[in-house]
């Protein structure tokens, strides 16, 4: 237990002396400002049907928690990820192997620290809570056991299946990569969904619970941000009833988190290369590209701007497996032969590439070498452009068939999207160095815009119609601006000067 608690803590310590961290605690107070709305506000995150409590400790308490059960579930995903893969790049993953410390402690101690940098998101949402509260008016009466209690039944238990999760894809090989990160946003798009509802394993998020506490029925219950026509009418709410099957049930779901934070015990085996191969030595990080000499480069392409174009399109393709060509290969067909209408055909060609298209702005590995080309505005304008040769390229049979029946709209739309998400994922990438982090916020979009939400129609997909394609490509540049004005910066601050070629 001893030997857990210090590896919790002193990784966790490592992770609160990033610049990143402060930003993930003041997210989390922008979070509770929205969970705690004004009293005459239009937005709102809990509607109990055409109500919403009265602004005592308990019911901030109550609505803060479960916006941390809800999108804290999500979005931490995604902050404590990479904790394992972080000790093969800093080499204490091959220190560990040499050191008697056993594989569970090691999973119990990232569990640990996974939930504690979660946990001090929660803890800033709870003192947002009570500071929302005092700033809101309608209750000056401070009850710290009405306001914690929600923290502790509903959202803990949450963010320990999140810190569990992030470690389980960490440590598994096939989850690891960006189809895991991927795969995490179906995943709690699925729990989001049917965790409030009654019959949910174990309680679920805990919607349940609070059946016959407020004026609402199953049907008129609302949970996540929502705009309503007018400000919600106030009720006087009691409190989290701590039933005892509620709370049985709430220590087996975070009783059931550690059991799936230790399980990567049975296949992982804490970076001991020499038991594995050459090839164990990013198990827990998954594939890096190496660079062992120029001829792996695009070098050759220096003199040229079209050429280089095609090069980053190489590098951006190089190492796709054969089953994603095999699947783009089925996606152009049906592009070419289903009766659907091009643009719907759009949604689904366009979520295929997401893994290629989360590589641009992040292959930092190659700084070294690419530094060499003339021109750092010719690099960045062949990585963008690779990425829309990639867009166009998977996407050419909606194309043709729009340009075939004379569909201008459509087709501007098309080019649009075709500019729109590749400078998406180039400026996601130069700014947070992560792939995932493009994975996540534009498969994020994709599903809003297949629940036919328009505003994030980029691609002309909805019959509805989306933004003008001129604003969509206006945002392409506006992105690319902020890449370049990144790099600008960095350049300069790397090196002291910078020439534009």
């Amino acid at each position: 237990m001893t030997a857990v608690i210090g590896l919790a803590v002193a990784d966790f310590r490592e992770r609160v002396r990033r610049p990143a961290y402060l930003v993930m605690l003041i997210s989390a107070v922008g979070l509770g400002w929205l969970a705690v709305p004004p009293t005459d506000a239009r937005w709102v995150v809990l509607d109990a049907g055409g109500y919403r409590g009265t602004y005592t400790s308990a019911y901030v308490g109550l609505v803060t928690a479960l916006t941390s059960a809800l999108w804290l579930t999500f979005v931490g995903f995604y902050l404590v990820r990479d904790a394992v893969a972080r000790d093969v790049r800093t080499g204490v993953g091959q220190l560990l192997a040499a050191s008697p410390l056993r594989t569970p402690v090691y999973l119990a101690g990232k569990f640990a620290s996974n939930l504690l940098v979660l946990g001090s998101m929660a803890a800033t949402l709870a003192v947002t809570a009570l500071a929302l509260q005092l700033l809101r008016g309608e209750s000056r009466t401070v009850d710290p056991v009405g306001l914690l209690t929600p923290f502790v039944f509903l959202a803990l238990p949450m963010l320990a299946v999140t810190a569990a999760a992030a470690l389980l894809w960490d440590a598994t090989p096939v989850l690891r990569s960006g189809f895991g990160n991927i795969l995490w946003c179906f995943v709690w798009m699925v729990g989001a969904i049917g965790g409030q509802s009654a019959s949910a394993p174990l309680g679920g998020i805990g919607v349940a619970q609070l059946a016959g506490t407020m004026p609402a029925t199953s049907d008129s219950f609302g949970l996540g941000l929502m705009y309503v026509d007018t400000p919600l009418r106030t009720f006087d709410w009691p409190g989290l009833p701590l039933d005892p099957p509620f709370v049985a049930g709430r220590v087996a779901l975070t009783l059931l988190a550690v059991a799936v934070a230790l399980l990567p015990a049975l296949w992982f085996h804490r970076f001991d290369i020499a038991a594995r191969g050459p090839a164990a030595a990013v198990t827990a990080g998954g594939p890096r590209t190496v660079y062992k000499g120029l001829p792996q480069t695009p070098a050759v392409v220096t003199g040229s701007a079209v050429r280089l174009p095609f090069a980053e399109l190489r590098v951006l393709l190089r190492g796709t497996p054969w089953w994603w060509w095999t699947g783009a290969a089925l996606l152009a067909l049906l592009g070419l032969a289903t009766p659907v209408d091009p643009g719907s055909v759009l949604a689904v060609v366009w979520i295929w590439p997401v893994i290629l298209w989360s590589r641009l702005g992040t292959r930092r590995e190659a700084g070294a070498i690419l530094a060499a080309y003339p021109g750092p505005r010719r690099r960045l304008l062949a990585e963008f452009a690779a990425g829309v040769l990639l867009a166009a390229g998977t996407a050419a049979p909606p194309a043709i068939r729009m340009a075939v029946e004379a569909d201008l709209t459509g087709l501007a739309a098309w080019a649009a999207g075709a500019l729109f998400i590749p400078a998406l994922a180039l400026a996601l990438g130069t700014l947070t160095g992560a792939a995932r982090t493009f994975q996540a916020v534009y498969t994020i979009l994709w599903y809003m815009l297949i629940n036919d939400v328009a505003a994030v129609d980029f691609m002309g997909a909805l019959p509805s119609g989306g933004p003008p394609p001129a604003l969509v490509a206006a945002s392409a540049l506006a992105l690319l601006g902020i890449v370049f004005f990144f790099r600008t910066v960095r350049t300069f601050g790397g090196r002291g000067s910078v020439c534009w070629g």
